[in-house]
């Protein structure tokens, strides 16, 4: 086993790029840095390129570098399991679909606020990409669109995220010539959910490919930017929309019985969560759950169009 303090040396010299600087950090000689590093190039071969005040890595160095990266974050997790009962301090990490991640991102971030000792890590992702994640152990907590099968992973549900159809607040959408004379703000999802959504809205539409497609963005936070413009009409989940920063620009227009995806939190099934994720799972599920329809305010008058009544709207 390579000693710890050799190690530490390495990487204090990759890191400052010069044996002078390392040792001032580590507040060792040149002469103990030198010796650690010689060290372990008998052990491993060359490490470095010396060149005038600059070093360089070798294959070999290159490779040991990574392998100090991995011995810290196995140190922090460890750190983090150990600490696993205190949920004032230590790391979060959730890994989600951008639509719910742009509702859920600040709730944490205030939570950091209440509770410094946090580290939140949040990162938005396709389920595919969640699911690897997690299965990596590189995010405790994700959550995804389809529950996977994976007997490596347990699953629950955790929340709805409806579809609706976004329009410019001044369009006036009653039939389908008028979604054609708007045209349509696509993202990496968007023909996919408006497929869904406006077989309720508009039964036997002559379907998406009939429609102009007037801009794409696959940018969570841009995609209702178009649509504020006058510029087209999109489909997303209701989560998305309600992170809009200029909700007086857009309207939801009323599709009938709801088209609802399911959210489910995933995490990995040989261990339990720790105490501060089963907390935060909780602290999430209950701003979830404060967001429902009938919590909110009432939307800005012209809100709404005309339609059918049905047995739940996206009145609020």
């Amino acid at each position: 086993m390579l000693n710890p303090q050799w190690l530490r040396t390495f990487s204090a010299v990759s890191e400052a790029g010069g044996f002078t600087r390392a040792a001032i950090e580590l507040g060792l000689t040149q002469a103990a840095v030198s010796q650690h590093i010689r060290h372990l190039e008998t052990a491993l071969g060359p490490l470095l390129i010396r060149r005038p005040r600059q070093i360089e890595l070798t294959p070999a160095g290159m490779a040991l570098l990574e392998y100090c990266n991995d011995i810290e974050q196995a140190d922090r997790r460890l750190q983090a399991r150990l600490s696993d009962g205190d949920t004032e301090h230590g790391e979060i990490s959730l890994i989600t679909p951008g639509s719910i991640g742009l509702s859920l991102y600040p709730v944490l971030l205030d939570l950091q606020r209440a509770r410094p000792g946090l580290s939140i890590r949040h990162r938005f992702a396709p389920d595919w990409e969640t699911i690897d994640a997690i299965l990596r152990k590189q995010f405790e907590l994700g959550l995804v669109t389809l529950r996977p099968d994976d007997p490596r992973l347990a699953s629950q549900k955790f929340a709805e995220e409806p579809l609706e159809l976004i329009v410019p607040a001044s369009a006036r959408v009653d039939r389908w010539e008028d979604l054609a004379s708007l045209g349509f703000i696509d993202h990496p999802e968007g023909q996919a959910m408006a497929t869904r959504l406006l077989a309720r809205r508009f039964p036997g539409n002559p379907g998406m490919r009939s429609l102009s497609i007037h801009g794409f963005s696959n940018q969570i936070g841009l995609m209702l930017e178009p649509v504020a413009r006058g510029l087209g009409f999109t489909v997303l989940h209701r989560h998305a929309r309600q992170a809009f920063p200029r909700p007086e620009a857009i309207r939801v227009v009323e599709c009938g019985a709801p088209v609802v995806d399911t959210l489910w939190l995933i995490h990995r099934a040989e261990w339990p969560l720790s105490t501060r994720a089963a907390y935060i799972v909780d602290y999430l599920k209950r701003h979830i759950a404060s967001e429902r329809p009938q919590n909110r305010r009432p939307a800005p008058s012209g809100a709404r169009t005309k339609a059918a009544p049905t047995k739940r709207s996206t009145k609020r």
